[in-house]
């Protein structure tokens, strides 16, 4: 049996939230059946096993498509499980099951980290870093991208639903 012998890829992106706090990102992604909200390019993402949020749970996600050798792309899809919840953290992590997506060995942790002196909880860092075995017909770097750009996009719809909720409260 041939193994991989490359080294796994591991990666870490993040982006600055300025309008968002910490308090108020966390539960947006401790609602892990409900990340299609917030990812661009993901339009169907739901519960398929367990209670949403805890340990063990599993969602079932598909959106963007794959470019396929034969030419003809295939909409991608993933099984996920959540491995673990750090509430005083801010941390969730989780894996992939099973996938279209040629992710072996895929294992995903995302931090809010508050910004601020002394508590102020003004704004927040939301880090996302994955390790997974290398995929054929992939490049790192390029992966890397494609999750700069999705968290860019998750982060600005987050900070736009919760400035949209706050002008109509304060109304």
């Amino acid at each position: 049996m041939e193994r991989n012998l490359q080294p796994k890829w591991e990666s870490k992106v993040s982006t600055t939230l300025t309008h968002a706090s910490a308090g108020q990102i966390w539960p947006l992604f401790k609602d892990f059946f409900n990340l299609h909200k917030w990812f661009p390019s993901l339009p169907t993402c739901y519960g398929i096993h367990g209670t949403n949020g805890e340990v063990g749970c599993i969602r079932y996600c598909s959106g963007f498509e794959l470019p396929s050798e034969d030419g003809v792309n295939s909409i991608s899809w993933s099984t996920e499980r959540l491995i673990a919840t750090d509430p005083i953290d801010r941390i969730i992590a989780y894996e992939i099951v099973d996938s279209n997506t040629g992710f072996k060995s895929y294992v995903s942790k995302v931090k809010i980290v508050p910004t601020g002196d002394d508590g102020q909880d003004l704004g927040c860092v939301i880090e996302w870093s994955f390790s997974v075995e290398p995929v054929e017909g992939w490049v790192l770097e390029d992966l890397v991208k494609k999750y700069e750009y999705g968290l860019q996009g998750m982060a600005k719809k987050m900070e736009d639903a919760i400035r949209s909720t706050e002008q109509g409260q304060g109304e």
